[in-house]
């Protein structure tokens, strides 16, 4: 797939019906490196990559404040977590959810815990609990709550970075605003990557953009240059335009997260998303 924001295949988020589907509790796959080459080969890694996509489409040049459209059945999400009519797929997508808040064990949180909720959404889709269409609600409403609760949290428990780089990697929690981050911000006639490191500008803009939300949440927890900190973020400043940065976040999503096995070990392949492999049409 291209690595630009384009739409996946009409087929790769196609519903499922709940009452002729087989849900399974979704279980580990991934238990050695080799065995990364099925899950980049799975139609788990088209249809996740393809939903990652298929939101930053979405988002594409609009602020957090703007209007969007929520369906109905995602107005029913939060009336009835989920309808009774798809009972038998709760099991299967509610193990995504449950795997999104972090380990309670080791109390620490990262971008295998944003995937695993990214999941959880990408599930809800499948199932006709929400659809495509709402991929602005998807991302400023839904997601962007789950990161406001990971951030409280964040700070409560101090949690520990999960698989963290350090200094070396994007950020220790979070990577997928970033992505939709910058999106927001392609042909925006102001802001510009240099901008990020500004304070006055992060300080002024951050309400309306996750990628700014990011830096500020970053500049709180974190203390002395931003550029010691955070700098792998400082290289990605001098970037001349957004959809540079945005193109080259979904690379370093790609290798950094999607295809590296202590992150995907993690990852638990059900039904809805099966380690089967992508099958052509």
């Amino acid at each position: 797939m291209a690595e630009s924001g384009r739409q996946p295949p009409s087929d790769s988020l196609e519903e499922t019906s709940p009452t002729t589907h087989n849900f399974m509790i979704p279980k580990k796959e991934i238990n050695t490196v080799p065995d990364m080459g099925k899950w980049k080969r799975s139609q788990a890694y088209a249809d996740y990559i393809g939903f990652i996509l298929t939101l930053n489409e979405g988002v594409k040049g609009k602020k957090l404040t703007c209007e969007y459209k929520v369906s109905e059945e995602a107005e029913n999400l939060v009336a009835t977590v989920v309808p009774s009519q798809m009972a038998a797929a709760v099991p299967e997508v509610a193990l995504y959810l449950k795997e999104s808040v972090g380990n309670p064990t080791r109390i620490d949180y990262g971008t295998g815990h944003e995937a695993a909720f990214a999941a959880f959404l990408c599930c809800l889709c499948k199932i006709g609990v929400l659809r495509v269409d709402d991929q602005i609600a998807i991302v400023f409403k839904v997601f962007n709550r789950y990161l406001e609760v990971m951030r409280k949290l964040q700070k409560t428990y101090r949690m520990e970075p999960a698989g963290s780089q350090g200094v070396w990697g994007l950020d220790d929690f979070q990577f997928l605003p970033f992505i939709w981050g910058s999106s927001q911000l392609i042909e925006h006639p102001n802001l510009e990557p240099r901008h990020f490191v500004d304070e006055k500008a992060v300080n002024e803009n951050h309400k309306d953009y996750m990628f700014l939300e990011c830096i500020l949440f970053i500049t709180e927890m974190k203390t002395g240059p931003f550029a010691e900190h955070s700098n792998q973020l400082w290289n990605i400043s001098a970037v001349p335009s957004w959809s540079k940065v945005n193109q080259g976040l979904i690379r370093m999503y790609k290798a950094e997260c999607l295809e590296k096995f202590p992150v995907i070990q993690h990852f638990k392949f059900g039904s809805l998303l099966p380690i089967q492999p992508v099958t052509s049409s």
